[in-house]
């Protein structure tokens, strides 16, 4: 070929090269294409290192797509910037970007090959295809695009090298390209890349450590020095050969570090990605990703956006309840689980100090692993009679006090609040026994202590179904009311309203670990709700606080009720069925708490709570089959005896136990008028009152008013006692039982005008001489 043949060629090809084999808007959209990311160029944003940290700081996982960590200028060692120019581009602070006297030699020689055989790129026209390849490209055919070896491509990128040497100094150029470039075992950027293979900081780069990694960048990949050293070494010792070409060495400290190994760390010290490699931690890790999603922020942001998430995780709470699950129930047992979460009470935060499950967190699945996010969803059976707090707290909110009298039959026939349960169950009814044998009446107090069952089917008669589940609601469980969560139309509650099943109260339906403790924390707090929350604070990659939109607490319920409740409640680890669990595991600390157990003992709960520490540690079937659980240890087996007071109350004390915030924690006082409760206060405040009186107070209050006479000791038509029907609460019917009167025997005490024999029978008087007689005559009749 002459030489006008290639002139000729050079030509052609630069004059195709602007269109890139399009025209008009064709042209105007690649322009505006440029600009655009020239714009990113400039501003040298990549992706980073998303860190998860404890509250303690210390990290927990890391999630990144691209494990970089962009530095400065002056925190890049002298040494690595020499390496780098001396081997990619020596004439780099010469140039305006592109080097034309290379180019113009590379385009002849591609033009002579009939193709693209080489690149004369400078630093700038790297910058630009590796940001377009592992930034800006977002397929497959982006990334083709980006690497393309085609003259007009060729052109296009010196256009843009040429550009952003218009806009930026030869540092700052220098210093976006070394945070960009890969140096292979998945580190990208010189930081990254100085921490994989020496364990240093860009920083602390060596002379040879600077010209390795210099040197691999040609193909990070082929001169990996764990797979390849001898090419490594080889190309390291090039690149020292160029610094001092350079005048950046001697020839004598060039082969001085020739002679040296390379020096690297027995193996790369490659970073964990994504919660996997969080541990125990995992499960937590797993949730602070579905909070932060449910805000906005998503996990694609995270692996790109190089944000440190700060969070709420305590470690020495979360290593207590790790290993109070974990020695209930075997992270090997087949099928069956156990979850605790914990949360810190607070009028105005809720903070979430643990999520531990009995399972470890992994993949292997035969190993007993899992993924599943098993401490804040639905799971299990439900958490048995824990939810007859949520009736208690109904018939408190309604004017019973802890001291109100229930009954406790043995079996009691419902209707109207759904149908069968215990055998023998008339049609249209719903039955229920109790587990054990109780005394014909308990206290509310009491009630809570003990767990009869009929008593609280009785007591969610009175109160309404869906009073005590909107009082559930309230409490903490509020994924109860998300559409589909009992069926592909209803939520939980909605479904238990419409039904108006009696049997909420013994808690038959899944539940959210996380909002059961949740409703502890609630409790202890005054009755005020907060969302729980893994997160102290997110920062962007500059530490500026990302705003995340939190709803605001709320007073789920009045304090007084709260408080009452809570108080209550503490009875259970007094006499009640979580005393046992609390003498075993030496618990001698303040707290209320209830124990719950399912029908046929398929899953088992315990909340408890004080000021310093809730939580609801909750055992289930975990696997496809469900199952009796048994204790002792904790497995699937043919006929349950698992109870709340048994494993689960124990994980609870065994956690508490390590805590200073749980040992020390106090419950709140209360007001006493919940002891009597607002029903005997009203009714015992007629009581002595005229009917007209009493009825005016009563109805003046807004109850229905009836009466009945009964004998009593109360002074006639006075009210001898008042009697409410159901809970009192307004509207409700209250029954006065006005006293027929007492009436002792009449006293004559006025003289008679006209005196008369008496008519009653007065008592002889006995003399001396009677008594010797009758001693006469007993000692003739005995013969003396």
């Amino acid at each position: 070929m002459t030489a006008a043949a290639v002139i000729a060629g050079v030509a052609g090809a630069l004059a195709l090269a602007p269109v890139a084999g399009i025209s008009g808007v064709g042209i105007a959209r690649t322009n505006e294409t440029m600009q655009s990311n020239l714009a990113d160029l400039t501003d040298g944003t990549t992706p980073g290192v998303t860190t998860i940290n404890d509250a303690a700081g210390q990290p927990i996982a890391w999630l990144y797509n691209q494990r970089r960590y962009a530095v400065e200028n002056d925190q890049i060692s002298r040494h690595m910037k020499d390496a780098i120019v001396s081997i990619e581009d020596h004439r780099f602070y010469e140039h305006d970007g592109v080097d034309i006297q290379g180019t113009a030699r590379a385009m002849v020689t591609n033009v002579l090959a009939g193709g693209v055989e080489q690149g004369a790129s400078t630093i700038n026209q790297q910058y630009v295809k590796n940001y377009l390849l592992f930034i800006e490209a977002k397929d497959e055919d982006e990334q083709a695009a980006a690497v393309e070896q085609s003259i007009p491509r060729k052109l296009r990128e010196m256009r843009m090298a040429s550009d952003l040497d218009r806009n930026l100094s030869k540092d700052d150029i220098l210093t976006r390209y070394l945070n960009l470039v890969p140096f292979g075992n998945r580190s990208f950027g010189v930081e990254a890349a100085a921490r994989t293979y020496f364990g240093s900081s860009a920083a602390e780069l060596t002379v040879p450590q600077a010209a390795m990694l210099a040197g691999m960048v040609q193909s990070s990949e082929y001169l990996n020095p764990y797979t390849n050293p001898e090419g490594a070494k080889n190309r390291r010792d090039t690149v020292l050969r160029a610094m001092a070409a350079n005048g950046h060495l001697t020839a004598e400290e060039a082969e001085a570090h020739i002679a040296e190994p390379l020096g690297i760390l027995d193996a790369p010290a490659t970073l964990p990605n994504g919660c996997i490699a969080a541990g125990d931690r995992g499960f937590f890790c797993d949730y602070v990703l579905t909070y932060l999603a449910d805000k906005g922020l998503g996990r694609d942001q995270l692996l790109d956006g190089g944000y440190t998430i700060n969070t709420t995780l305590d470690p020495q709470t979360q290593d207590a309840a790790r290993a109070a699950v974990s020695r209930a129930v075997d992270p090997m047992a087949t099928g069956v689980a156990e979850v605790i979460n914990v949360v810190e009470p607070g009028r105005d935060s809720r903070n979430i100090l643990a999520m531990a499950s009995s399972r470890n967190y992994g993949l292997d699945l035969e190993a007993g692993e899992t993924v599943l996010p098993q401490t804040s969803s639905l799971v299990g059976n439900g958490a048995g009679s824990v939810f007859k707090v949520f009736t208690a707290a109904a018939a408190i909110e309604k004017g019973m006090g802890l001291e109100t009298v229930l009954d406790v039959p043995a079996r009691y026939e419902a209707r109207g609040l759904g149908t069968g349960g215990a055998a023998n169950c008339p049609p249209n009814t719903y039955c229920v026994e109790n587990a054990g044998s109780y005394q014909p009446q308990m206290t509310l107090r009491e009630a809570l202590a003990h767990s009869p069952n009929t008593t609280f089917i009785k007591l969610i008669e009175d109160v309404g179904v869906p009073a005590v589940v909107d009082m559930s609601v309230k409490l903490g469980l509020r994924s109860y009311e998300k559409p589909g969560t009992f069926d592909s139309e209803n939520s939980i509650a909605d479904y238990m309203r419409n039904a108006n099943l009696g049997s909420y109260t013994l808690g038959p339906t899944a539940v959210n670990p996380l909002e059961l403790s949740n409703v502890g924390a609630t409790l202890a707090s005054g009755g005020r709700w907060c969302e729980p929350t893994p997160i102290a604070s997110v920062t962007d990659r500059e530490g500026r606080e990302v705003f995340l939109e939190r709803p605001d607490c709320e007073q789920a319920v009045d304090e007084g009720i709260a408080n009452a409740l809570a108080d209550g409640m503490a009875e259970d680890l007094i006499s009640g069925t979580g005393a046992r669990a609390a003498s075993v595991t030496g618990w001698g600390g303040r707290a209320a708490a209830k124990t719950g157990t399912t029908e046929s003992h398929q899953s088992s709960a315990f909340l408890g709570f004080n000021s310093g520490f809730a939580a609801a540690p909750y055992i289930y079937n975990d696997g496809t089959t469900t199952s009796p659980l048994c204790t002792s240890p904790v497995r699937q087996c043919g006929s349950g005896n698992l109870f709340g007071g048994r494993e689960a109350a124990e994980t609870w004390f065994n956690t508490a136990n390590m805590l200073p915030a749980a040992v020390n924690g106090v419950l709140p006082g209360h007001d006493p008028k919940y002891d009597l409760g607002t029903t005997n206060a009203v009714l015992a405040e007629v009581v002595g009152m005229t009917e007209t009186a009493a009825r005016g107070v009563l109805e003046g209050r807004g109850y229905h008013v009836v009466t009945r006479t009964v004998d009593g000791q109360q002074p006639q038509g006075r009210v001898e006692r008042a009697v409410a029907e159901g809970i009192l609460e307004r509207g409700a019917t209250v029954i006065l039982e006005i006293s027929r009167g007492y009436t002792p025997a009449p006293r004559n005490t006025e003289p008679s005008p006209d005196p008369a024999p008496a008519t009653t029978t007065r008592r002889p008087q006995i003399t001396q001489q009677d008594l010797d007689e009758v001693a006469e005559q007993l000692r003739d009749a005995l013969g003396l």
